[in-house]
């Protein structure tokens, strides 16, 4: 059996269709079909109107919900282990690493452990600018031990904190010391371990002034919560990398 030819533009359906077929149309016939869709359509809606208007409404559930009863008892308070801040808060000076056995303390170091807002200023080479800085940055106090181990290395340890009312004043000076250690000629750095992004630094070339020996550097910095960590080595001998990166280390998992 042929199949029925492809229809064309302008050929009439009489020419193309089977002998025993009518004529179509197509044209109409859509139309008759939309036309009795659409009537069926609005006859379901009115019936589905009709059917329920015939039914009782249903009952809302009420707005009010019953009270719900409060647990007993108080709400226990974390601890220092959960709760960082309450080891910042209290006494700074106790999270500082313990001087070594047998290590003396140096002159440097502030006999209370405190140093003030206009003392850690005057540690950086412009200290009226610094001293604005650490206003604008809600400076709060610094906890700071140091010490000198045998006739190498001398250790200086500062924990400075920050209110950090309006910004994360801790974590941006220890990146701004990172950027001056990492700008120094000669410097090898690694990350502090568990401190995110805390970095030592070792710096190769010493500092040379006449009539002193080279006096070679190390340092570390890393930041948690609202205090940051500065650790300072200075010796007559390079400085080995495990020497700092303990330091670090041991300093940070007290905070």
């Amino acid at each position: 059996m042929l199949e029925e030819p492809e229809e064309r533009p302008g050929v009439p359906d009489a020419l193309v269709a089977p002998a025993s077929s009518r004529p179509r149309r197509r044209g109409r016939t859509v139309r008759l079909i939309g036309a009795a869709a659409l009537l069926g359509l609005v006859a379901g809606t009115c019936a589905g109107y009709l059917v329920q208007a015939g039914r009782e409404p249903t009952k809302l559930p009420p707005l009010s919900q019953p009270a719900l009863r409060q647990a007993k008892g108080g709400v226990e308070p974390l601890t220092a282990a959960q709760d960082p801040r309450l080891r910042t808060d209290g006494d700074l000076r106790k999270l500082l690493l313990k001087r070594p056995r047998g290590a003396r303390q140096e002159g440097w170091v502030p006999r209370d452990g405190w140093m003030g807002l206009a003392a850690y200023a005057r540690q950086y080479t412009r200290p009226a600018g610094e001293f604005s800085d650490l206003v604008t940055d809600q400076f709060r106090r610094a906890a700071v031990t140091g010490w000198k181990d045998g006739g190498a290395y001398g250790v200086e340890i500062r924990l400075v904190q920050y209110r950090q009312e309006d910004s994360m004043a801790a974590a941006d000076a220890s990146h701004n010391l990172e950027s001056y250690a990492e700008g120094e000629p000669q410097t090898d750095s690694w990350a502090v371990p568990g401190t995110g992004d805390g970095q030592a630094y070792v710096h190769h070339r010493p500092d040379t002034k006449n009539g002193y020996l080279p006096v070679y550097s190390a340092e570390a910095h890393a930041w948690r919560g609202d205090v940051a960590m500065e650790i300072w080595i200075y010796g007559t001998k390079p400085v080995p990398k495990k020497t700092i990166m303990d330091l670090a280390k041991r300093q940070m998992e007290r905070l």
